[in-house]
C-alpha cells in the first residue's frame, strides 16, 4: 500500500525520494502516526512534500489512495448525520433550476413592492424555513433569503453572490484592497497608459540644458556659460474609482495589474473604492472601511476639475442601484447612484469608465446600459486596446 502511495505521488509530479520514504517508515515505526488516518496524513505530508506548490497534488493523491480507510465514529450503523457540519446541513443542495423554471418565477414587481413585502415577511414569520417560495429562508424561490433563486431578491446571510441578481444584501460586507505591488503582466498596461503623460519643468533648476548651454557659450565668445533647467515631471493628475467585491471578485487580477501600473506611471494618483455604484461615501482601505470612509462631496471639493477621473468596474448590478434612491445593496442611499455619477462626471472635465467585461456582453445587463449613458459613451473595455482608446479620449 505504501509503495503504491509513493508511486502515485511520483506519477502526480511530486518528487518523493527513497530517503523521504524511509523517513516515513521510520516515523511509523516510532509510533508517530499510530492508528489514526489524520496523524498518518500529517506525517506523510511532512516527510514527503518539500514544496508548498505540491500540497494540493498531495491531497488529491492521498484521497485517491486511502479513500474509505476510516469510518466515522459509531461504525457502519452510526448516525452519519451527526458527522456533517451544521453549515453543510443548512445549505444542503443549493437551488438548481432550469431556464424554464427560472422564467416561471415572477419578480416582486419593483423596488418599493419588494421592500414592502420584506417588511411584511419580517413581521409575520416566526421560524426558520427552507425550500419555499414565500418566507425568508434558504434554497428556495422566495425573494428573501440565501442559496436560492429569484430574479429580484434580498440576499440575507450568504457569504458570496451566486446569481448576481440581488437588489439588497443584508450582511456584513468585507472586501480586500487591490495589490499595487503586482508587476507580472503590467508592462503593456504601463505602455498603454503613457499616452496620458504630460511633462512640464517645475521646481529648482537642477538639470543641464545642453542646447541652451552650447548656444550661450558660442554667443559668449567660447567662454563656458552653463544653463540649467528644472527637471521634467509628469503633471497628469489621476483619480481612480475602483469597484470592489461582488461580481468584481472575478476581475481582481486584471484590476490589481491596472492599479499597480497606475501607481508606477502617475506621480499624482489618488484612489477610492466603491461597491457597484458610487454614492455619498467612498473609502480608501477595505480592511478599515468604516474608519477610512470619505464623503464624496469632500472628494469633489478637495480635487480640482483638472484631475482625470477613471472608474473601474463591471457595471453589473441591479438597475435599482443606479436609478433608485435606497437602491444600494449595502445601505439606504438618499440619492440615486445616477445622481452621484452626474455630480462626479460634471465636476471633472475628463472622465472615463474601464469595464473588465467583454464589450459584446455589455448589452446583457440593464445597469451597464444605464452607466454607459451616464458616461456619455465613454466606457471602454479593460484591455490594452481599450486603455489606449481611453487615454486618447482623456488626452483631448
Amino acid at each position: 500500500m505504501l509503495a503504491q502511495f509513493i508511486y502515485a505521488l511520483r506519477g502526480a509530479g511530486i518528487p518523493a525520494s527513497i530517503t523521504e520514504y524511509l523517513t516515513l517508515l521510520q516515523g511509523m515505526k516510532e509510533g508517530v502516526a499510530d492508528y489514526s488516518v489524520d496523524d498518518f496524513y500529517h506525517l506523510s505530508r511532512a516527510t514527503l512534500v518539500k514544496d508548498e506548490r505540491h500540497l494540493d497534488r498531495f491531497d488529491r493523491v492521498f484521497g485517491e489512495v486511502f479513500k474509505g480507510l476510516e469510518l466515522p465514529e459509531g461504525g457502519e450503523d452510526g448516525d452519519l448525520s451527526r458527522q456533517l457540519p451544521e453549515e453543510w446541513l443548512r445549505k444542503l443542495a443549493e437551488k438548481l433550476l432550469t431556464d424554464e423554471e427560472k422564467a416561471m418565477i415572477e419578480a416582486a414587481g419593483g423596488f418599493e413592492a419588494l421592500m414592502e413585502k420584506l417588511k411584511e415577511r419580517l413581521a409575520e414569520q416566526k421560524g426558520r424555513h427552507q425550500g419555499g417560495s414565500k418566507w425568508i429562508g434558504t434554497a428556495g424561490t422566495s425573494p428573501f433569503g440565501a442559496h436560492g433563486y429569484n430574479p429580484e431578491g434580498v440576499r440575507i446571510g450568504q457569504e458570496e453572490s451566486r446569481h448576481r441578481r440581488a437588489v439588497k444584501v443584508w450582511d456584513k460586507r468585507e472586501f480586500r484592497d487591490l495589490d499595487d505591488s503586482i508587476e507580472i503582466g503590467t508592462r503593456n498596461i504601463k505602455l498603454a497608459l503613457r499616452r496620458l503623460r504630460r511633462f512640464a519643468r517645475q521646481g529648482a533648476a537642477t538639470e543641464l540644458d545642453l542646447p541652451d548651454t552650447i548656444r550661450s557659450t558660442a554667443n559668449n565668445a567660447g567662454s563656458l556659460d552653463l544653463k540649467m533647467v528644472p527637471e521634467r515631471h509628469n503633471t497628469v493628475k489621476v483619480l481612480l474609482f475602483l469597484d470592489i467585491g461582488g461580481s468584481m471578485d472575478d476581475h481582481v487580477r486584471i484590476s490589481a495589474e491596472l492599479f499597480s501600473a497606475c501607481r508606477a506611471e502617475f506621480k499624482h494618483l489618488e484612489h477610492f473604492y466603491f461597491h457597484n455604484c458610487p454614492y455619498e461615501r467612498l473609502w480608501t482601505d477595505n480592511r478599515r472601511r468604516r474608519e477610512s470612509e470619505v464623503p464624496t462631496l469632500e472628494v469633489l471639493r478637495k480635487y480640482g476639475p483638472d484631475f482625470k477621473a477613471i472608474f473601474v468596474g463591471d457595471a453589473s448590478m441591479s438597475p435599482y442601484e443606479v436609478i433608485q434612491p435606497g437602491g444600494s445593496v449595502e445601505h439606504w442611499n438618499e440619492e440615486s447612484g445616477a445622481a452621484w455619477m452626474q455630480r462626479i462626471t460634471g465636476h471633472f472635465r475628463r472622465s472615463a469608465w474601464l469595464n473588465p467585461m467583454p464589450q459584446a456582453a455589455w448589452d446583457r445587463t440593464h445597469s451597464t446600459g444605464l452607466l454607459l449613458q451616464l458616461m456619455e459613451k465613454r466606457m471602454f473595455p479593460l484591455t490594452l486596446g481599450g486603455i489606449e482608446a481611453m487615454t486618447r479620449e482623456l488626452s483631448r
